[in-house]
């Protein structure tokens, strides 16, 4: 089922509010241009995908899944399944990768999840279905719903980015761990997903010198 994304206007107003509710906020969201939500393609295809790319670079995650692509024809379970670990492998995935991504193939199909209707799920009822899945963390779950699914609500507390975005925002010496980072979070609900992009957007625009971060008052 396809799905939207949400849009400029909506988070724009998500952002105001949360500049409102938050003085930390409102320092990136002065400094941070206006939002874009680009929802990457979800289902087994969406999920994979976020598997196969961890842990590598862009460059690398691109060329591995031009060549599964090539090899598989079309990415879905019944075509994971269809090819063993070593035909894997020389697709240039790892044994690992190969072995969660058939894992998942099996699940789908078995229908232990439905990753072409998880929008039936609340977020917790979401996580826990995909974290259940063999190599799904809680950070890739939170990022497939955020970025998949559009969720307004979910928080990838474990993404090490935004914990340093936290930090600038908040003036401290040292960075919130995972847990400390879903309790900072919390004033930020129902837009934590907001809350995530625009903090990921202000920590990209300062490392690649486009705003400059002076220290909190």
């Amino acid at each position: 089922m396809p799905l939207t994304a949400p849009s400029v206007e909506l988070i724009a107003t998500a952002r105001a509010s949360l500049a409102a509710r938050d003085p930390a906020l409102a320092r990136a969201h002065a400094q941070t241009p206006a939002l874009e939500w680009r929802l990457r393609p979800g289902g087994f295809e969406g999920l994979f995908r976020m598997i196969v790319e961890q842990q590598v670079s862009v460059a690398s995650a691109a060329s591995v899944w031009a060549r599964l692509e090539a090899g598989l024809g079309e990415i879905t379970p019944q075509a994971l399944l269809a090819h063993d670990l070593d035909s894997l492998r020389g697709m240039g995935l790892s044994r690992q990768k190969a072995t969660y991504g058939q894992g998942m193939a099996l699940a789908q199909i078995e229908g232990r999840i439905d990753l072409d209707h998880m929008q039936t799920l609340g977020d917790a009822e979401a996580i826990a279905a995909l974290t259940a899945l063999k190599g799904v963390g809680p950070w890739t779950a939170e990022a497939y719903l955020m970025m998949c699914e559009g969720r307004l609500d979910v928080f990838p507390g474990g993404d090490v980015a935004l914990q340093e975005a936290i930090r600038w925002a908040d003036g401290t010496e040292t960075r919130p761990d995972q847990k400390g980072a879903y309790l900072r979070a919390e004033v930020w609900r129902p837009y934590r997903a907001v809350a995530t992009h625009l903090l990921w957007a202000w920590y990209t625009g300062v490392k690649r010198g486009e705003i400059i971060l002076e220290p909190s008052a």
